[in-house]
């Protein structure tokens, strides 16, 4: 049905508005419809949310009094306008119908919301996504800025620039050129992307620049970004790499010391990727190559003078001539000491003597020495320290392999720990030796070229594998002995100091043995008897169960007892030898 009361707010009393809709619409408009009533236009006038054509009437304070052709004027705030002080009577504006009347009998309009609105508008009717327009970034918010384009627009802060700036804030006031990235005409909402403009633009130009580049032209450029790496330029589409290696014949310890940002370089283009649209840029080769004849200026072996400019772990870098360093590797910087970094013999700045050692002109490489410039002394030690020559010296250092000895300062021998006792079975130097004692060994060897002496103690006295051992204990005597080590395969007894033999788990008892440790323990004494001295390997292999036979407690025949020993056991060694670990097999046996 019509609403009564809307009638009424245009001037017509509800007795007016009954008779006209009786005699005049009938039925139709009795049943709601206000379009009837006066040809559609009061009822869109009356709708909130739509845009009236007003007309000023005065004003009052900071307002502007606006006739829409209803019951009551409305007011509009002079912020609303632009042209506030030159409005005057009968001027027609457009306002946005907010409510019918406040509390005060006022109608509530707005002019901006109508302008906005109309801007909306006019924008949907000559824009679509894709499009470029331009703007004036107004202010800052949450996720990027708002672009005046007649109507505000959202500009993320993710779009804003190609590498996003560290302050958007930068950008208000500015205009900006943009493309429509979407329009949502339900929620009144377009977003942009300067980004996006900025990309495609380049794209056009670097597709330009790759069909007209070539390797070894030289091209301008504008430097973008500085890198610890190197440098990115601007080529006009697309950037260029320039490397810090490529920058300076010189040392260059960081890229800011050649250019800076927005500075505009000359440069050499050294390689194109097509493929991954990649360009490799050089500065250096701009100017004429310093190693150009580098093996005439520096020959090999000739002693030059040179600064220190740069340490490393693993080695010093040397500065021949302008753009010209070369390397002493730590390797190269003493005959004899040992230096854990070159710090340790040279410092920064210092001027020191070299001998080139090696040139590479293609990789820009020289290979220096300084320990070259004084005499090796390890020529000297074959002729000082002749094989079987007996010296004294300090202990310096220990491992699982050895002892280093010092013969002579700078110059180490070492005692390897299988050379430290013809018996003994050491598994570190530190069983028989500490640092800083003094010990007298036999020197083995010298090898000159790997600068290493090889020395021996064990080699002071007689061999006794060669007569004592092999006189003191035969085949099929039974010994006192004590256990020393279990392990799964068997027993180690130790006849006398340094002194061991091995009992196979084969030869503890008649019965098959899964662990050695059920027959004896670590420490226990025991009779065992000898079944084999293998002068040769060094190795004594013992039985346990035949030194109980001779005690009764078993079969008294050995060989028989020997070979009925392994028979059932499918894991025993190959018969008739003794195994890796002294062992002996059950097959044939002569005691």
């Amino acid at each position: 049905m019509v609403d009564h009361n809307l009638i009424a707010d245009i001037g017509f009393d509800e007795a007016e508005a009954d008779a006209l809709i009786r005699t005049q619409l009938g039925d139709q408009v009795a049943d709601g419809d206000m379009d009837a009533l006066l040809g559609g236009e009061v009822q869109q006038n009356l709708r909130r949310g739509r845009i009236l054509q007003g007309r000023i009437v005065g004003k009052a304070g900071d307002d502007a009094v606006i006739d829409v052709g209803l019951k009551s004027e409305g007011l509009v705030n002079k912020n609303e306008f632009d042209n506030y002080d030159s409005l005057k009577m009968g001027d027609t504006v457009e306002v946005l119908l907010e409510d019918l009347e406040d509390e005060t009998g006022i109608i509530k309009l707005s002019k901006r919301k109508a302008d906005r609105i109309r801007g909306w508008e006019r924008i949907l009717e000559s824009n679509n996504e894709g499009d470029i327009i331009e703007g004036k970034a107004t202010r800052k918010i949450k996720g990027g800025l708002l672009v005046d384009i007649g109507v505000p627009v959202f500009l993320p802060a993710s779009q804003v620039d190609i590498r996003r700036p560290s302050d958007i804030g930068v950008y208000i006031g500015k205009m900006i050129r943009a493309e429509i990235l979407k329009i949502d005409e339900e929620r009144r909402n377009i977003v942009i992307s300067r980004r996006k403009l900025i990309e495609r633009e380049r794209n056009e130009k670097k597709d330009k620049l790759m069909e007209s580049i070539s390797e070894g032209d030289s091209i301008k450029g504008t430097v973008t970004n500085i890198a610890d790496f190197g440098v990115f330029v601007d080529l006009g589409g697309i950037d260029g790499l320039l490397h810090i290696t490529d920058m300076s014949w010189g040392r260059v310890n960081h890229p800011s010391e050649i250019c800076k940002v927005a500075e505009e370089l000359e440069v050499k283009i050294l390689k194109i990727d097509r493929e991954k649209e990649k360009i490799a840029l050089g500065l250096k080769q701009m100017q004429p190559s310093p190693w150009d004849k580098i093996e005439e200026r520096f020959p090999l072996n000739s002693r030059i003078k040179g600064k220190v400019v740069s340490l490393v772990s693993y080695g010093s870098f040397i500065e021949l001539d302008d753009g010209i360093e070369g390397l002493v590797h730590i390797s190269e910087m003493s005959w004899t000491k040992r230096i854990n970094h070159p710090s340790e013999l040279v410092e920064v700045g210092e001027e020191i003597e070299v001998i080139v050692l090696d040139i590479n002109p293609e990789k820009h490489e020289i290979s220096l020495g300084i320990k070259q410039t004084e005499v090796n002394p390890w020529e000297l030690v074959s002729e000082r320290y002749p094989p079987g020559t007996i010296i004294e010296g300090q202990v310096r250092n220990l491992t699982n392999y050895g002892a280093f000895i010092e013969i002579e300062p700078g110059i180490d021998g070492l005692l390897h720990v299988s050379d430290m006792s013809w018996t003994e079975k050491i598994s570190h130097a530190n069983e028989k030796f500490q640092k800083s004692e003094t010990v007298e060994c036999v020197v083995l060897e010298i090898d000159q070229d790997k600068q290493r002496v090889g020395l021996g103690i064990k080699q002071l006295a007689e061999d006794p594998w060669d007569t004592a051992i092999p006189e003191a204990y035969k085949p099929g005597m039974v010994v006192h002995g004590t256990v020393t080590k279990i392990t799964n395969f068997g027993v180690f007894v130790e006849l006398e100091d340094g002194l061991e033999g091995l009992l196979h788990i084969s030869e503890l008892s008649d019965e098959k043995v899964e662990d050695p440790q059920d027959i004896v323990k670590p420490d226990e004494k025991v009779d065992v008897k000898i079944l084999r001295v293998d002068t040769a390997d060094r190795k004594i292999g013992l039985s346990l169960k035949r030194a109980k036979w001779g005690e009764g407690e078993g079969p008294q025949d050995d060989v028989q007892a020997q070979d009925d020993s392994g028979r059932d056991d499918p894991d025993a060694p190959t018969r008739g030898g003794m195994d890796d670990h002294g062992a002996l097999g059950t097959d044939k046996i002569e005691l």
